[in-house]
């Protein structure tokens, strides 16, 4: 296993493959294994980076609560000790929002982003009061099978902070999540690199909301995967690993 040392936290962090840079961001209480289906993809043909962030995975946990400014400041830290100029990013959930903040505040860092489920302040849930009045798709007629929650399974797992420590993590996520981030859509008009935004039809982030996101970057494209909730990434893996190698194919100049 490999750790860098970034300020006082030593972050997991995995490379593999050859090609352009590739940064996967994974989501909130999530790791690594979240994204290992997109990340197995990408290898053939992109030199693919990845790191966990303090409190996920195997990265050992913070004693703060956790802030998306603090959030992209490590990933600026982790691109610098890796020797990247720039990369592709492709972000998940948290991760998206990293992205979505990267692009706007530090473009030359970023050759293109894939914001997957982001959300732009908490009114972009399906449970926020702004739902209220939104057009949203109800359940579907075939509903999947319940599983296990696998994201607990990986931090039971893989955490150096023990199962235990679980909750405490949660809870900073949700204090973060319901408070967290802030970003004015006119803000992202500035961004000029290569977008793709995406997230499930029947997401916790309301179809409306991704479509906001969008339309307030230019050129931006969208994509509303169908049959999947906010764990599109691990119920239609092999769908989207291929529109994100599609729109890297384009964002490349390979047609």
């Amino acid at each position: 296993m490999t750790y860098l040392r970034i300020g006082e936290v030593d972050l997991y962090s995995e490379v593999a493959g050859d090609g352009e840079p590739v940064l996967l961001l994974h989501g909130g209480f999530c790791s690594l294994e979240h994204f290992r289906e997109q990340s197995d993809a990408l290898v053939a043909d992109y030199r693919v980076y990845a790191f966990e962030r303090p409190g996920h995975g195997r990265t050992a946990d913070v004693d703060r609560e956790y802030g998306y400014a603090e959030k992209v400041a490590t990933t600026l830290e982790y691109l610098d000790a890796v020797g990247l100029a720039s990369a592709h990013i492709i972000g998940f959930s948290d991760g998206a929002i990293i992205g979505l903040l990267l692009a706007r505040d530090y473009p030359e860092r970023v050759r293109s982003l894939t914001a997957i489920s982001a959300n732009l302040d908490p009114s972009g849930f399906s449970m926020s009061e702004a739902t209220a009045g939104a057009v949203v798709l109800g359940a579907p007629l075939w509903p999947a099978e319940p599983g296990p929650d696998v994201e607990r399974m990986h931090y039971e797992r893989l955490s150096p902070d023990g199962p235990e420590h679980a909750e405490a993590v949660l809870g900073k996520l949700f204090r973060l999540w319901t408070t967290e981030p802030s970003i004015d859509p006119a803000g992202l008009g500035k961004i000029e690199l290569p977008v793709l935004v995406m997230s499930g039809d029947r997401d916790t982030i309301r179809p409306d909301h991704s479509l906001l996101i969008a339309a307030s970057i230019p050129g931006a494209q969208l994509c509303i995967v169908p049959g999947t909730s906010h764990q599109l990434v691990a119920e239609r893996p092999e769908l989207v690993s291929v529109l994100i190698r599609d729109f890297l194919r384009q964002a490349c100049g390979q047609g």
